[in-house]
């Protein structure tokens, strides 16, 4: 795997992470953390947002927008068991 694709998922990874930290009510988790989310949340993104026929367009602010959607639902289930 080359350096350069590790480097550009974390930085997507962050970028997500920290947005959904914005976007959902309680703050991130440090930086090291939102990397964490960001990167899960594009997982489940990947794998839940086609299932369900939606499609975002490619690219890195493709990318990035569909992280953020998989970490926004990320954190709400994560904030929904630490209740």
């Amino acid at each position: 795997m080359d350096p350069t694709v590790i480097v550009i998922w974390l930085i997507i990874g962050a970028v997500a992470g920290w947005l959904a930290g914005q976007l959902m009510k309680g703050g991130g988790f440090g930086l090291v953390g939102d990397i964490i989310i960001g990167i899960l949340g594009a997982v489940i993104a990947g794998f839940l947002l086609p299932s369900l026929g939606i499609f975002i367009g490619g690219g890195i602010v493709g990318a990035i927008i569909n992280a953020l959607i998989g970490a926004c639902i990320l954190l709400f289930v994560l904030r929904l068991v630490k209740r």
